[in-house]
């Protein structure tokens, strides 16, 4: 296993190095241009960063649980090497470049969203539809964290680990401590950076080892906290909601940036724990690299591969943390390329070591018929032993680390969210923040409350009727930012290479989209999913059209021109 991950590192590097290069040469990226963080400056939301401090809200906004979950239930349902083959390829060749593109793009239209990236080069009308539909899908996406991350801080959560009589039992009371203490640690490094400016490394010397602290600290420190009623996770549910809504509108130096970049060197030390431990083992790979066409799911590998693993891959979330958060801080032109392009490889190293986890496993292990988190947690368990570390310590760390992380992607989907509104009301007064906030938290607000009854007689969120079309929804939204990015460049940039660079994963990823939704239609069982599948497919079929006529019509614009 140790000869083939290093094989991919390799080619992330390269990748990184060759062809993020020649796009970053393709883009034109001026040093000398002006940045919307420097022309927009005001303290809140605009504020130029560091490179690599901005890297670190990066990956940590665009990776928490996205790379981990994806590939390891596409491993378990297709095998491993379709899996691995569409991480590396999918991650060099579309994912980076699409957040490559959506935060440079961005960035040119004064850290508009992808939105008002289409509307400029397509029409009003499919921007109208576009903003109505990624705010909708930032709403689903709060819901559904909100609930999950509520749901780890009252349960306890069981893990099967090698070789002991009985589960570890990892309480979800010290989850919900753990996270506090490093929201706190996030606050306090916030005010010391602005105000007394230490040298980076000095601040990453003192906050990143309490970070871990936290973390230790969280099962000697519990906070348990359970609500009366259907659903026992409800007080927290809404106290992290009303956390989102105060986070969105402070301004970033505050808590998004030193929050942003404890959680991503966390992850670095993670992955670096992890990579280590894993190359040191040389495990030999177990599960098989194959199941068929057929997946264990019973749905096609073509195209449900595809839209299982989105962040780790390609994911169109990406394209609205590059043009929201990311592009209004980011610092000089040049500097988009390590943030936006190795902004991507990185996750794409967290998709590898969460599919090394499901590698270990032989077929038949229990621990493949539970969560995600579980792979996850014993896998890191097992490599961070081989460096010494004891293996419960290590698994307790691995599942604590998964479920601290999850939620740092909430406040800034909230955020998001909010961008959206003032954007498309022209709103954008502080008055107007925070009725967008609010506005954009009164459904998450209602739906963590409903519950509904599944086939199996299992009381549910009611959220997760349409949960099987989720990755459907963010794939679409890829989909269309590779769309927008492509009339841009063809309205305004004469490479052709580029064009290319954009068009072809444009035409792979909408296709294997619509091709889901279609076989989701055509498959389903619940006629509330039916219909929001169905409106989907119309989304995407009728923005597509809406490109294609505008391409066609280009050149006899500039024919006439001539």
């Amino acid at each position: 296993m140790a000869a083939l991950l290093l094989a991919c590192l390799a080619v992330f590097a390269l990748a990184h190095r060759i062809y993020g290069r020649l796009l970053a040469r393709w883009f034109g990226l001026d040093p000398r241009a002006a940045t919307p963080s420097h022309t927009h400056r005001d303290g809140q939301d605009f504020e130029p960063t560091p490179k690599f401090y901005l890297l670190s809200q990066h990956f940590s906004a665009i990776s928490a649980a996205g790379p981990i979950v994806g590939p390891i239930v596409a491993a378990l349902w297709f095998g491993w090497e379709p899996a691995l083959w569409w991480i590396v390829l999918g991650c060099v060749f579309i994912g980076a470049m699409h957040d490559f593109g959506a935060l440079v793009a961005s960035v040119r239209h004064g850290a508009g969203s992808v939105a008002q990236v289409l509307r400029a080069h397509l029409n009003p009308r499919s921007y109208t539809a576009f903003t109505i539909y990624i705010w909708l899908a930032l709403i689903y996406v709060i819901i559904a964290f909100t609930d999950v991350t509520a749901r780890a801080f009252v349960e306890a959560l069981p893990v099967a680990v090698p070789g002991a009589a009985e589960d570890l039992q990892v309480a979800g009371a010290a989850v919900a401590s753990s996270s506090m203490l490093y929201l706190g640690l996030a606050l306090a490094m916030g005010v010391v950076v602005r105000f007394l400016r230490p040298p980076l490394w000095l601040s990453t010397l003192v906050f990143v080892p309490l970070v871990g602290l936290a973390i230790w600290l969280g099962p000697r420190l519990p906070l348990d906290w359970r609500s009366d009623g259907a659903v026992p996770s409800l007080g927290w549910a809404w106290a992290i909601l009303a956390y989102c809504g105060v986070a969105s509108v402070l301004p970033v130096w505050l808590l998004l940036q030193p929050r942003g970049y404890l959680g991503g060197f966390f992850l670095y030390l993670t992955l670096g724990g992890g990579l280590l431990g894993l190359l040191v083992a040389n495990p030999t790979i177990e599960w098989p690299a194959a199941t068929g066409f057929t997946g264990a799911n019973g749905q096609p590998l073509v195209p449900f591969l595809f839209i299982t693993i989105a962040c780790g891959a390609c994911s169109g979330f990406h394209g609205l943390v590059c043009s929201g958060t990311t592009s209004k801080q980011l610092d000089r032109e040049p500097d988009a390329h390590l943030i936006g392009y190795g902004g991507m490889l990185l996750e794409g190293v967290v998709a590898l070591l969460a599919l090394a986890c499901v590698m270990l496993l032989r077929p038949g292990d229990p621990l493949a018929r539970s969560g995600p988190d579980k792979v996850f947690g014993v896998g890191i368990g097992t490599f961070l032993h081989e460096l010494g570390v004891p293996l419960q310590f290590a698994i307790t760390f691995g599942m604590l680390a998964f479920a601290t992380f999850v939620y740092d992607t909430l406040d800034v989907c909230t955020r998001l969210a909010r961008y959206l509104f003032t954007e498309f009301t022209g709103w954008r007064t502080r008055t107007g923040g925070v009725v967008g906030t609010l506005v954009s938290l009164l459904l998450p607000a209602w739906f963590v409350a409903q519950t509904v009854t599944n086939a199996r007689g299992e009381v549910v969120p009611a959220y997760t009727v349409i949960w099987p079309l989720f990755g459907s929804t963010n794939q679409l939204l890829a989909g269309l930012t590779l769309v927008g990015l492509s009339l841009w460049l063809a309205h305004t940039n004469r490479s052709r290479w580029l064009r290319l660079c954009t068009g072809v994963p444009m035409v792979f990823m909408m296709g294997m989209t619509i091709s889901a939704l279609a076989l989701q239609i055509a498959g389903a069982t619940d006629p509330v999913l039916a219909v929001v599948a169905a409106v989907l497919l119309a989304l995407a079929v009728w923005i597509t059209a809406e490109a294609a006529v505008s391409l066609l019509r280009r050149p006899r614009r500039a024919e006439a021109a001539a």
